[in-house]
């Protein structure tokens, strides 16, 4: 009897030193997965997005864990499948996702200058000949994915506005990453290409110039399924609408996270996309086969 009064007694005070080194609450973290389109390859995309994966599991009781997609498509119907509880999408996947899916966008992040809005750059070599739009017909043009809001329907509707249709062009393509449309103007294989701001800032002094500036647009809104959890939703909203990116220890902390999420969030709701709606009625449709992009 003392013999096994002794070995409870062991158990028990193994048991307390382990939740001292491990609260309870790790035992217990119930897992998300968090989507992200695949904007970079996937060695970019782990670079600058599990840094913001981990302080979310750092400040909320739960564990969330990246899961990306091939593209843009498969990202939307793992939303579908329930493979994904909540995401970061842009606009226009976002509203696709919706079509077909009860899902809310719950945050927008913010810019550099505090606003809630972004824009689509259409760019060319240093040394092109191209000034402006018209100069594109005739050319070979990079976009995005088929359903990338900066890569594809935003220049595709400046395309449209400027009179040059996609018969007007040599030839153009769809390329599954940002960094691809950049390096593919950037090497001579397209004669222009389209991303989003923070993309074309960043590689800007890689040789390239920009030749239009799209109006601005809602930015890229956290989107997460009807069913998840309120628990969950408000952890999560709580967490990043805390961030002050003018605080020192924020700045610091969100030194590694891309730059898109650099500058904070703020509350959003499906109404802010009613511009991308209205822009996507203006163009033709989209051919999913036709637009599937290449590496």
């Amino acid at each position: 009897m003392k013999m096994r009064k002794r070995f409870v007694s062991i158990c028990v005070v193994f048991l307390a030193g382990m939740l001292l080194i491990f609260p309870a609450r790790t035992f217990a973290k119930q897992v998300f997965s968090f989507g992200f389109c695949p904007k970079y390859n996937p060695r970019i995309m782990y670079q600058l997005y599990q840094p913001f994966i981990d302080y979310l599991n750092e400040n909320t009781p739960y564990q969330f864990e990246m899961k990306l997609s091939r593209n843009y498509q498969e990202m939307i119907d793992q939303f579908g499948q329930g493979k994904i509880t909540i995401a970061s999408c842009g606009p226009v996947p976002y509203l696709k996702a919706r079509e077909k899916y009860a899902v809310s966008p719950i945050l927008r992040a913010l810019s550099r200058d505090g606003k809630s809005s972004y824009q689509g750059i259409i760019f060319v070599r240093q040394d092109s000949p191209i000034q402006n739009l018209a100069d594109l017909k005739g050319k070979r043009f990079a976009f995005g994915e088929p359903w990338s809001t900066a890569g594809h329907i935003l220049p595709l509707y400046s395309l449209q506005k400027a009179k040059i249709t996609l018969r007007d062009l040599k030839t153009y393509s769809f390329l599954r990453h940002h960094d691809s449309v950049i390096y593919g103007v950037i090497r001579g294989e397209f004669d222009a290409g389209a991303v989003k701001d923070i993309v074309a800032y960043r590689y800007e002094k890689e040789g390239l110039r920009f030749i239009h500036i799209t109006d601005p647009i809602p930015t890229v809104p956290i989107v997460v399924r009807a069913d998840a959890p309120r628990e969950m939703v408000e952890s999560v909203k709580s967490a990043l609408l805390k961030l002050n990116p003018e605080d020192p220890a924020n700045q610091k902390r969100m030194a590694q996270w891309d730059e898109e999420f650099k500058y904070g969030f703020t509350k959003a709701s499906d109404s802010d996309y009613d511009p991308i709606r209205r822009i996507l009625r203006k163009i033709p449709v989209v051919q999913e086969m036709k637009g599937r992009a290449k590496e």
